[in-house]
């Protein structure tokens, strides 16, 4: 082989080389941040990918996804927020509610970021709904109003109800939520008694207090925590017996 043959075949491996590289950072990189863990989020999960496929992104095909479960210890969410960060994700999807989108607003200003959370004005997710500003978009779930709903209805299910718990996340719970369905207790002349958990500790914790308290029904709040222990809730809620008239426990619909 000459030395010209030779130079020849190098720059023809460079150039491959090159354009294998630019191929795959061509091809664009979702980072997923969820708070809870992927067996229950598994439905939702699948519906984000088939969103993806509907406007040709095909995970593995076109577009790569990073996923990231704090399988409901948020104190996880910052370093996992980093790490997509450092990982140069093209935009950041969070799943679980403000937390996780907190979070990803906190490790970066120039990543776009797309959540999924209740009043993301209040949570200071965006500076407004109609102008959002910054790097952050998504979807806003206005479910304040249905709080008291959810109130009313279990205590027009069981007449005979006159102590009630709410239960909620003090490390994500709105204080306006609680607010409602105090004023909501208040008006409907029922005791409430508010039921803080965050761990699973906390969890047992709280339902053990059901019959000190005289609880007869809680409504649960929306929490990815909660929603990744609904069998641990199920079982905790018979292990500590309501009575019969009093039976009920509503659980929320999911926040994606």
């Amino acid at each position: 082989m000459t030395r010209r043959e030779l130079l020849l075949l190098l720059c023809g491996a460079t150039a491959g080389s090159r354009g294998l590289s630019e191929q795959q950072k061509a091809m664009p990189v979702i980072g997923y941040l969820g708070g809870a863990s992927p067996g229950p989020f598994a439905p939702f999960v699948s519906a984000f990918r088939q969103g993806l496929a509907d406007t040709g992104y095909i995970e593995g095909q076109n577009v790569a996804i990073e996923y990231r479960w704090a399988e409901g210890h948020y104190d996880r969410l910052p370093a996992m927020a980093a790490d997509l960060v450092g990982r140069k994700v093209d935009v950041i999807a969070t799943s679980g509610g403000p937390v996780p989108a907190r979070a990803a607003k906190d490790a970066t200003a120039t990543i776009p970021i797309v959540f999924v959370a209740s009043d993301p004005v209040e949570h200071g997710l965006v500076a407004s709904l109609a102008r959002p500003g910054g790097n952050l978009t998504g979807f806003a779930i206005m479910a304040t109003e249905i709080w008291p709903k959810r109130l009313e209805l279990l205590s027009e299910l069981i007449p005979s109800i006159n102590v009630i718990g709410l239960l909620v996340n003090p490390g994500t719970s709105s204080g306006r939520i609680i607010e409602e369905v105090q004023d909501a207790a208040a008006a409907k002349r029922l005791q409430l008694h508010i039921l803080n958990a965050g761990t699973d500790t906390e969890l047992e914790t709280a339902f053990g207090s059901i019959v000190e308290l005289q609880i007869g029904g809680i409504v649960i709040g929306t929490d990815p925590f909660f929603n990744s222990r609904r069998e641990q809730i199920a079982a905790l809620a018979a292990c500590h017996a309501f009575r019969p008239s009093t039976s009920r426990a509503s659980l929320p619909r999911r926040e994606a």
